[in-house]
């Protein structure tokens, strides 16, 4: 069996936002925390992908990780590093700033999951196209990875856009929201406190 082993995506820089996505808290916990604590449950392992200058920042450093090589650049970076790491495992790649995530949404990647190809993700709500931060990546993706990369594409997207991949419909349609700027975030915490009992 092709072990399945998880990365929290967390090496960005967040010029946009201002401020590190990984440490924003949306009313229950850091970010990065939240996302960890929805993915290592269902994997074998989970690590948490930074930067070799994040490697000791106090929130990154309670988990396990893999710091970004020298190939590619952005989240592709992360998932390079580790598909080098433990090649012959499938990666459950997941963006650290999804704040509407949960687990049903995870169990449905899971369970849509098609080994034979080269990756399973959504597709966007908005406009059908490959989320590649909420994505499976099975070990035969590997070398197409590196290929994309070499080619000088830096895209998850796009390297998904253009190979055999399985596309789900998530199970809400905000699931995968993100917040780039704090002008997102106050959007996703309005989302998030009208959807909260009153």
């Amino acid at each position: 069996m092709t072990p399945l082993y998880g990365l929290v995506l967390a090496g960005g820089r967040s010029s946009r936002m201002q401020a590190d996505k990984a440490a924003l808290d949306y009313g229950r916990k850091p970010q990065l925390a939240r996302a960890f604590e929805l993915l290592a449950p269902r994997v074998q392992n989970a690590w948490v992908s930074v930067r070799a200058d994040q490697r000791d920042e106090p929130l990154r450093a309670r988990y396990p990780q893999i710091v970004d090589g020298a190939l590619g650049g952005g989240p592709i970076a992360g998932i390079v590093a580790a598909q080098a790491l433990h090649p012959d495992a499938a990666w459950l790649v997941l963006a650290c700033d999804l704040p509407l995530l949960d687990g049903a949404t995870l169990d449905r990647l899971l369970a849509g999951r098609e080994t034979h190809r080269i990756a399973t993700a959504f597709g966007s709500a908005s406009d059908g196209l490959p989320e590649p931060l909420c994505a499976i990546y099975e070990p035969a993706s590997r070398a197409a990875v590196l290929r994309h990369v070499a080619a000088g594409q830096l895209c998850p997207r796009k390297f998904l856009m253009t190979h055999d991949v399985a596309l789900l419909e998530a199970p809400h349609p905000h699931a995968l929201d993100n917040a780039n700027t704090p002008q997102d975030a106050e959007a996703l915490r309005a989302m998030l406190a009208s959807s909260e009992p009153a």
